[in-house]
């Protein structure tokens, strides 16, 4: 069996290959010359019912002609981008490329392709991804499905390159729309000239790595009442981010044993004959932990990529100037990382959010563990979930059994028949909300 799966995704790394290559070289038009030949090539053997034996020697001789024209092409250039450092899923990204030619012969009618990293994936992911949607299939939920070509990392625009006299740089406006969240790797660029009949590009390669940082989707948040009040921070800011206690002094007063050594007022310790320390005052303030949950069984999973950006959107919009938001999750470990009065901006948790990956390897009650290990310190939490089975709404109840204050975010695939019902939270029905996919906009802006 694991033979025949190792069968199919060479076929499709082979397919996926020539197609990339056929749409690279080929124009439009050239494509619609090559699949004329691919139908006159099989229908030509019958040369008594039809004519296409003479399409096919008209079509094999433009073929031929475009691809000779390319091998005149000599030119050689260098080039660099004015690329962006972060671009955003689904938003287009703008940057501009600057060529130069190297050559001795001008050049007119060039296009700029980007070449960009393989994104095919791993065996075992390819594996997952068809067994995950194997699974959904014969359990009739064929609506979360993973997207035809959801593979893809962007989708790329041709660029125009001006006219280029020897030694002269020219400046391109390229454009892309990243698909994917994560480091786009960007390979090396292609200079393309297409032949006089329009159909076949002859290539000139520039090597010039480089990487953007692709953000999750972010959806505009209504002014939300988080659940939770402000809640006793032993230690105060600095303390919270695992650095020191809070920097507010309040008064001197005598060592006793365990003070921190850096505490001590040594020019107070040189007056009085006796150590010293700095008192600090103690520190109230809100501190929320925004849940997001990893747990699916699909790596291409459209509800995890949702429920990415609905926890983007938390980071982004939850003030932070008077509180701390906790950020936690399970990856390959489990993870917990704040923003808010000094520590970590918005902007860097976004960056955390766009290298989450799902999980599937590991039990949800991983991600219960971590949450009750900070549970004493947080005012409330904010719950990100993928499903609303038992694990999931025991974890819910154990979080309101203790008295924490709970904001529910449960994510279904579109159109589905049975809405899950708030369980746990039916006492606080205000607190729990479905999120439906193609529509999470529109859900996000009725909270309240």
């Amino acid at each position: 069996m694991n033979l025949l799966w190792r069968i199919l995704y060479r076929s499709y790394r082979i397919g996926s290959g020539l197609r990339y290559w056929v749409q690279r070289r080929f124009t439009p038009a050239g494509v619609g010359v090559l699949v004329a030949f691919v139908i006159a090539t099989v229908m030509g053997p019958d040369s008594e019912n039809n004519v296409a034996y003479q399409a096919f020697a008209l079509l094999l001789l433009l073929l031929v002609l475009a691809a000779a024209f390319s091998l005149s092409f000599r030119a050689r250039f260098s080039a660099y981008r004015a690329l962006p450092r972060f671009g955003t899923v689904g938003t287009p990204l703008r940057y501009r490329v600057f060529v130069k030619n190297l050559g001795q012969r001008p050049q007119r009618s060039l296009t700029l392709l980007e070449k960009l990293a393989d994104p095919r994936p791993s065996f075992q992911e390819w594996r997952a991804a068809k067994l995950a949607y194997e699974r959904r299939v014969r359990s009739f939920r064929v609506s979360n499905r993973p997207r035809v070509g959801s593979f893809r990392i962007a989708h790329v625009e041709e660029a125009l390159v001006p006219p280029l006299l020897p030694g002269e740089e020219g400046e391109a406006h390229a454009e892309l729309v990243p698909l994917r969240r994560g480091v786009l790797r960007f390979e090396g660029l292609t200079i393309a000239r297409t032949d006089p009949f329009g159909l076949y590009r002859a290539f000139a390669k520039v090597q010039i790595p480089q990487t953007a940082l692709i953000l999750p989707r972010r959806y505009p948040l209504p002014p939300i009442a988080l659940p939770g009040t402000m809640k006793y921070q032993a230690g105060g800011i600095s303390l919270a981010s695992n650095v020191g206690r809070s920097e507010e002094f309040v008064a001197l007063r005598d060592y006793r044993h365990g003070d921190p050594l850096r505490h001590i007022h040594w020019r107070s310790w040189a007056k009085a004959g006796k150590p010293v320390v700095r008192e600090f005052e103690d520190e109230f303030f809100v501190r929320h932990a925004l849940v997001l949950d990893t747990f699916t069984d699909h790596p291409q999973s459209e509800i995890f990529e949702e429920a990415v950006s609905v926890a983007a959107s938390f980071a982004c919009s939850v003030r932070t100037q008077e509180s701390l938001l906790d950020l936690l999750f399970v990856g390959p470990d489990s993870y917990c990382f704040t923003s808010g009065r000094g520590l970590a901006r918005s902007e860097q948790m976004l960056e955390v959010l766009a290298s989450v990956r799902p999980c599937w390897d590991t039990p949800f009650g991983e991600l219960e563990n971590l949450v009750m290990e900070h549970v004493q310190s947080v005012s409330g939490c904010i719950c990100v979930l993928l499903d609303w089975d038992k694990s999931r709404r025991d974890f819910v109840k154990k979080l309101r059994t203790i008295g924490m204050p709970v904001l529910v975010l449960v994510i279904v695939p579109p159109g589905e028949k049975e809405k899950p019902q708030p369980g746990p939270m039916a006492d606080d029905p205000g607190q729990f909300h479905v999120l439906e996919m193609g529509n999470l906009e529109a859900c996000l802006a009725r909270l309240k």
